[in-house]
């Protein structure tokens, strides 16, 4: 059974990033982010407001906003997504999953393609 997006969060991404360090490291912090409110549509509505699935930071920097997709999409489904927000944000680093598979992209070279873990705070903090 292919798990939806809530539980892909919580199941796989969550346990991925605390292994890794995010939000237990000094400094480290995980948050959602509003990136836009969503459009007016008239009669007091909006749109889907924009949401950041995940933003890391570390010393007070934004590093990079992951894309998360439930488990039965392709990994890189939310790539266009995840480009968009991380451009939104200045992040120079983002990351487009299903809790199995990671696709990482330098926002700042360009450079993109499939990584094993999540990088750790320095590591990520070392980079940029």
């Amino acid at each position: 059974m292919s798990r939806n997006e809530a539980e892909t969060r919580a199941e796989l991404i969550d346990p991925a990033l605390k292994q890794a360090g995010w939000g237990d490291v000094a400094g480290s912090r995980i948050r959602r982010e509003e990136i836009a409110p969503g459009r007016l549509i008239g009669g007091g509505k909006r749109t889907k407001q924009d949401i950041a699935d995940y933003v890391l930071y570390y010393k007070n920097q934004k590093l990079a906003v992951i894309e998360a997709k439930k488990e039965g999409l392709g990994y890189t489904e939310g790539l266009g997504q995840a480009k968009q927000y991380a451009k939104k944000l200045q992040t120079p680093y983002t990351y487009s999953t299903n809790g199995k598979k990671i696709y990482e992209v330098n926002m700042t070279t360009g450079q993109e393609g499939d990584v094993e873990r999540y990088p750790t705070p320095d590591e990520l903090w070392d980079r940029v």
